[in-house]
């Protein structure tokens, strides 16, 4: 006789493995786990979700099987350092699956450690539902159309956040879903500056520029210099006041030391990282996705990038690799919204130029944001995490509760 609905056993946990690396994996990957609680809750299923990622994750309900925030790098190499820490963690992952395997696994961005993951799934639980979410821009950076080819055969869905990528994976033959892009959702509406400054307790009549030099060790060594030798030349034209937010623990002290040094008139901004951009007059950053939160807060940005000077070499004359354009922003719609400087382009006296005229001319700050205002609309709409949420859930199938004898 079968027992009465009531008194069933629920359904157990499901597992779902979440695989990201560096601050913005990090960031991205706790919008997630938070929706994909709220989504299974709305169905009465309760998820286990174990995650590669940071902090950030964790507070939002993920267990972390390795820390991965301060394992990453762009170049070649930049990479090496990393590669034994990365390779330790991907021993100690496999191990881990083997004992307990997920109903379902979802990779961000992080190519080349969640390429070689999603091998090994792909290999080792062939009827695991496997799902790319943000998945690697090689519209923009592919040196091998077999890596997307390998995306396209490991993963079941690709999950999008850009038009461009959906379109890109979609020609390749995977199965695409366009959610939008999720800074949507945290940022609905363009920052209001006045706010800003009050609580960070900024005049109103100041000059302020935002200065985001870094979110990894190699960008310390490569890029601050030149972004904050421009800076120095820039206060000498200008009664300019910076402000540094901290993108990690990790890089505080040698962002500190380098204020120092070079003789900026700056403050650095604990926790408020978004106060501190909303506030700005001009934001100077390193390429990657704060341009998009900066254009999104709807502050004139101008974008900086140099890797390891034999990387960017070979990148450009071995491996042909000639981007139209590297800021996300300029990629929605493969448009120049905003002023890229990258590598040899990038001298300090150029970054300055271009910071300067920003803050004197209405007529440059206007036009920018005319593109950020269309930017925003072909992003998508708010709502974008749970639409993802959504999505991934539905490639799982629902774990039964037991039956009675």
């Amino acid at each position: 006789m079968t027992a009465p609905f009531a008194d069933r056993t629920p359904p157990r946990p499901l597992r779902i493995l979440i695989s990201t690396g560096e601050v913005s994996g990090d960031l991205q990957g706790a919008t997630l786990v938070a929706a994909l609680h709220r989504q299974a809750a709305v169905r009465g299923q309760a998820l286990d979700i174990v995650a590669l990622g940071g902090e950030r994750m964790a507070q939002a309900g993920a267990t972390l099987w390795g820390d991965t925030t301060n394992i990453g790098s762009v170049g070649i190499f930049e990479a090496l350092p990393y590669l034994l820490p990365i390779l330790a963690l991907q021993r100690q992952v496999k191990r881990r699956l083997q004992a307990y395997p997920p109903d379902l696994a979802i990779l961000i961005d992080y190519m080349s450690p969640n390429l070689v993951l999603s091998d090994y799934l792909h290999r080792t639980f062939p009827e695991m539902p496997v799902a790319y979410y943000i998945a690697p821009q090689q519209w923009v950076w592919t040196f091998k159309v077999s890596d997307t080819h390998r995306i396209v055969r490991n993963v079941d869905r690709v999950v999008a956040i850009f038009p461009e990528e959906a379109r890109y994976y979609e020609k390749f033959g995977a199965s695409v879903d366009w959610v939008g892009h999720p800074l949507l959702d945290s940022i609905p509406a363009p920052a209001n500056t006045k706010a800003a400054r009050q609580r960070l307790g900024i005049s109103r009549e100041a000059t302020v520029v935002t200065l985001l030099p870094a979110s990894r060790h190699q960008e310390i060594t490569y890029l601050l210099p030149v972004m904050f030798t421009a800076a120095q030349q820039l206060q000498r034209r200008l009664p300019v006041q910076y402000l540094v937010p901290i993108a990690s623990e990790a890089l505080r002290p040698a962002i500190e030391r380098a204020v120092c040094d070079y003789g900026l008139r700056a403050r650095i901004v604990d926790g408020k990282s978004r106060d501190a951009i909303a506030a700005a007059d001009v934001a100077l950053t390193k390429s990657g996705t704060v341009n998009l939160e900066i254009a999104l807060l709807n502050v004139p940005q101008v974008v900086v990038y140099r890797l390891n000077p034999l990387s960017a070499w070979i990148a450009y004359h071995i491996l042909r690799f000639h981007p139209r354009y590297v800021s996300p922003v300029n990629l929605v719609e493969m448009t120049p919204v905003v002023p890229e400087f990258i590598q040899w382009q990038a001298r300090p006296e150029v970054i300055g130029e271009a910071v300067f005229h920003l803050l004197q001319d209405p007529q440059r700050r206007r036009q920018m944001l005319a593109g950020y205002a269309n930017m925003r609309q072909a992003l998508g709409k708010p709502g974008v995490c749970d639409r993802a949420a959504h999505t991934l859930l539905d490639l799982m199938q629902p774990a039964a509760p037991p039956e009675d004898n």
